[in-house]
């Protein structure tokens, strides 16, 4: 089992965006310390709650900071962007990083940033399938460019000046490109499927179910089949909100007491569920009323927390419940206790993955 960090971030709305910059860098750094392998960061553009507005800056603000860990977008909203400045950005990003970077990628999925950006009433899977198709050909083919989809052109033919470089892209440190991976929320994901038949590989959310988390292996393993590759578990991310303490008292405190940073988490991402496609994803199962998710519901069902021996026992009954997944991505939460949050981390990487 290997380790990594994922986090959106989410915060309460209010709270000094300097402090949440500044706390979620801290997270990272720490990962980095305490041996995770790897991070991914989310991005958005309209939510006064989740605070990094682009990943890609976010992880380049890290690049000589870190020296080992893995960086990983968590992810570039394709439909929200153009693609050639998103393909330079990446290159640049992955050059800084010197190959220690993973592209993550999706159309986006936050409703007020697909009204700001126009696209809130098109196709977004097509658009963010058009954006990978032409950054794929950016960072593979020589120029003169001449793309052609049905949302963008992308052309340096009539300023192509060989001498000069003008009209040419820098590439990305890793050839062609960095490893792509996608998240998927949704059950039995036929986009896990068709990422898979191209090479790409999952994250599964940590904001839904195991029932759903379950339907993802069987797509992926149907995908790889498709392009003649073995299905792999340490290529399938998992990601889980986890918290582990010392005592008791700590776990009640940071897990049950009136707005604690994971029930507000939950909270604010099942009320924006419910305003697109509903709350049924953060149901165990269909006959759960829409009044029977209170928070202490929520914070019940998807947060695996407890001492160490506790969230070990969890941790391999939630994996054998949802399949073979050898990448197990630890989400990071509102620091709303700096040191129990910390020493959370701590004990996951130096207590409970060895004994996993």
């Amino acid at each position: 089992m290997k380790l990594g960090f994922f986090t959106m971030p989410l915060h309460p709305v209010g709270r000094d965006w300097r402090q949440t910059l500044a706390e979620d860098r801290e997270a990272i750094l720490l990962a980095e310390k305490l041996g995770f392998e790897e991070a991914f960061i989310g991005e958005h553009l309209t939510d006064l709650a989740e605070t990094i507005t682009s990943c890609l800056i976010f992880i380049a603000s890290l690049a000589r900071d870190t020296k080992r860990i893995k960086l990983g977008s968590g992810t570039v909203n394709l439909a929200n962007r153009h693609p050639a400045a998103t393909a330079a950005e990446i290159a640049m990003v992955d050059t800084m990083l010197e190959g220690r970077f993973i592209l993550g990628v999706g159309p986006g999925g936050l409703p007020s940033d697909a009204e700001m950006m126009q696209s809130m009433d098109e196709d977004r899977n097509a658009l963010f399938v058009e954006s990978m198709e032409h950054m794929l050909a950016l960072w593979t083919k020589e120029p003169p460019y001449q793309l052609a989809g049905r949302k963008w052109r992308l052309t340096t033919e009539r300023t192509w000046t060989p001498d000069l470089g003008m009209g040419g892209m820098l590439k990305p440190f890793q050839k062609p490109h960095p490893p792509i991976v996608v998240t998927a929320i949704l059950p039995n994901s036929n986009g896990i499927a068709a990422a898979a038949a191209r090479g790409w590989t999952p994250i599964s959310a940590n904001f839904v179910h195991p029932w759903v988390v379950k339907t993802h292996w069987p797509k992926y393993v149907e995908g790889c089949a498709k392009s003649g590759r073995e299905a792999k578990g340490e290529d399938w991310r998992v990601a889980k909100s986890i918290f582990i303490a010392d005592d008791d008292a700590t776990l009640r405190r940071m897990t049950r007491d009136p707005g604690n940073p994971f029930a507000y988490y939950f909270r604010n991402l099942q009320r924006k569920a419910q305003r697109t496609r509903g709350s049924a994803l953060f149901k165990h199962e269909p006959s759960v009323a829409d009044e029977a998710l209170t928070d202490d519901y929520l914070v019940s069902q998807l947060l695996i927390a407890g001492t160490v021996s506790e969230v070990v026992d969890k941790l391999h009954a939630f994996r054998e419940q949802v399949g073979p997944f050898g990448r197990l991505l630890y989400c990071g939460h509102d620091w709303a206790d700096p040191r129990a949050m910390r020493r959370s981390m701590e004990l996951m990487a130096e207590k409970v993955l060895p004994r996993l």
